[in-house]
């Protein structure tokens, strides 16, 4: 079981940044998958999350707006779009599985024992 993620670096302030997350060894599309993010000495926050098929999608208030999560099923792969980039959303960013009913919002609030899968995390730094 492996997800992979990529598509972090350094941008400005306003910038985009997409991420992409690849999975495999798994059934991908009865997952649902989330980003969350943790900045330096804070805790992981759920950023957003999607249904296992993409027609339930959730954002942390902070970022309802700016960031936008899709899938596509036949590569396996979800993606977080992020637009309008802010210090405050510099953070290590990761992907995450879990199955099961999709919990609706409540899937930003999952403990980190309620996935099943994690990647390994991808930096994203907002700086001038």
């Amino acid at each position: 079981v492996q997800l992979v993620e990529s598509g972090g670096g350094l941008v400005q302030p306003g910038g985009s940044l997409r991420l992409s997350c690849a999975a495999s060894g798994f059934t991908f599309s009865r997952y649902h998958m989330s980003w969350v993010r943790q900045a330096p000495g804070k805790e992981r926050e759920g950023v957003s999350c999607i249904s296992s098929s993409g027609d339930g999608t959730n954002y942390v208030d902070s970022v309802k707006g700016r960031f936008t999560i899709s899938r596509e099923n036949a590569k396996n792969t979800v993606y977080l779009q992020m637009n309008s980039l802010k210090v405050e959303d510099t953070a290590v960013y990761y992907c995450a599985a879990t199955a099961g009913t999709y919990p609706g919002l409540s899937c930003l609030l999952l403990e980190d024992d309620e996935y099943e899968h994690w990647g390994q995390g991808t930096q994203v730094t907002v700086s001038s």
